[in-house]
């Protein structure tokens, strides 16, 4: 058993299992196994950190929406929309009401709504929700805040989407830039950053602009997350992707000029 999880069940123990720094625990260690890919032991844990919360404090409390959001979240990363949705509505409801209308938690709620509406396809409904975010986000917390580059990034996905590449590269550019100087060039954010920038690059054929980008995000994921890790292996493939590509040019183009 890992240590924090031994120790959370120690504390759990001493303080009783409805307490409401077990649920702190808990909710910490799901973060943990998400950041790892491992969402099916991070699942239960959310779920019983919700529970607590919801028993001691109400179910209208904003540590209650945080729970909400978090759970949300491991679904939508394994594709279960259906039970994402509901979960991050009413996450953002209680943080409206209990917290204001321009909060940075409610601008939380939002982006993370938009992201799991893109994912589907829904570009129209997803559209100002990440306009929204933005916004709060520029004013609340400034124009070079590395959430700001969240909202930055998830508005040019949805531009690139919709083949709006001339919108969307400016807003990948800046998204990466804040990133770089906010968290060092070797953040996992950086990474997932330049492989954005990298796949608007191939999407219009300049493979060549996406060539480094890729490889630069990849050795960043390899190095902080791991070989192993989902978001490595989405880099990688993406990478193998464009020199495929690239290579399949070459040879096409160099028997153009063979007799």
């Amino acid at each position: 058993m890992p240590l924090f999880h031994y120790v959370s069940c120690f504390i759990a123990e001493a303080i009783g299992e409805m307490h409401l720094d077990v649920a702190s625990i808990l909710n910490n260690l799901a973060e943990l196994y998400q950041s790892q890919g491992r969402y099916k032991e991070a699942e239960p844990l959310y779920k019983r950190a919700l529970k607590i919360r919801e028993q001691q404090l109400g179910k209208d409390h904003p540590l209650v929406a945080l729970s909400l959001n978090n759970l949300a979240g491991i679904y939508r990363v394994q594709g279960y929309y259906g039970e994402a949705e509901p979960l991050y509505k009413q996450s953002l409801e209680i943080r409206e009401r209990q917290l204001s209308a321009n909060h940075p938690d409610v601008a939380q709620s939002l982006n993370n709504l938009a992201v799991l509406y893109r994912e589907q396809g829904r570009y129209a409904e997803a559209k100002p929700l990440c306009e929204r975010s933005l916004a709060i986000r520029e004013q609340q917390l400034g124009k070079d805040h590395p959430l700001t580059a969240q909202s930055l990034n998830n508005l040019a996905l949805l531009y690139q989407l919709q083949e709006r590449y001339a919108e969307a590269e400016p807003l990948l550019l800046r998204a990466l830039s804040i990133y770089e100087q906010q968290l060092g060039e070797m953040h996992p954010d950086v990474a997932l950053s330049l492989k954005n920038l990298a796949l608007l690059y191939a999407l219009q054929g300049r493979y060549r602009e996406a060539e480094p980008l890729y490889a630069r995000a990849l050795r960043i994921s390899e190095e902080r997350l791991g070989i192993a890790h989902p978001t490595t292996m989405m880099i990688r493939q993406n990478y193998a992707d464009c020199l495929k590509i690239m290579t399949s040019s070459f040879f096409t183009s160099n028997s153009l000029f063979q007799d």
